[in-house]
């Protein structure tokens, strides 16, 4: 059973990575085989829906990745940081693949058309994690209304650097971006820990 598993999850990760290098349209089912090593017959066992169900199931393993690690960094660091480690990230992510790979869910999002589900995965983790920032922001004095508007902003902006900065094969967006929302949360979590105060 442990290898069914093992099988399985090699797959997920594999398909998650080949998205985020090569999008969801220009990686198939064949490719994500060779790139887990798994058996040629196995993905139809594992999943039976073919490649609309491994790009919608990558997608929520991804998203759900991605959140764990935006929970623990605002549990461990604060909002602040928290946005700064995410644009490291993707920095590093970006740098490292000469500008190829990109956020984990993106594709989905982008590139769904065939697989509703995928779609649905993407949007369902950018709320999740956005409403985990949120609920950190409101713990630190935001209203619940400028918490949530906050990060969803802060989602939005890092999303859309990360799509200039794959385009223009430069961190600069990421750079300026996180530059402008730094600023911003701090005057913001600066406001909000003066008025708490008071």
């Amino acid at each position: 059973m442990a290898n069914r598993s093992s099988a399985r999850e090699d797959m997920l990760r594999s398909a998650a990575q080949l998205f985020r290098q090569r999008g969801v349209e220009a990686t198939s089912l064949a490719d994500v085989i060779e790139h887990a090593g798994a058996p040629r017959g196995s993905i139809y066992h594992h999943f039976p829906r073919g490649k609309p169900q491994l790009v919608e199931e990558a997608t929520r393993t991804a998203g759900a990745a991605m959140g764990a690690m935006i929970s623990e960094g605002l549990a461990q660091v604060g909002p602040a940081a928290t946005v700064r480690a995410i644009i490291e990230g993707f920095r590093s992510e970006l740098s490292s693949t000469d500008f190829v790979s990109g956020c984990p869910i993106a594709p989905a999002a982008l590139e769904g058309a065939n697989a509703p589900g995928a779609v649905t995965a993407a949007g369902e983790s950018f709320s999740s994690w956005e409403d985990t920032i949120a609920a950190s922001l409101w713990q630190h004095g935001l209203t619940r209304e400028r918490a949530q508007a906050l990060a969803t902003f802060s989602i939005s902006a890092i999303e859309g650097a990360l799509i200039v900065a794959k385009a223009q094969r430069s961190t600069t967006a990421l750079d300026r971006t996180e530059g402008e929302l730094l600023a911003l949360l701090d005057a913001v979590l600066d406001a909000a820990g003066a008025q708490s105060s008071r």
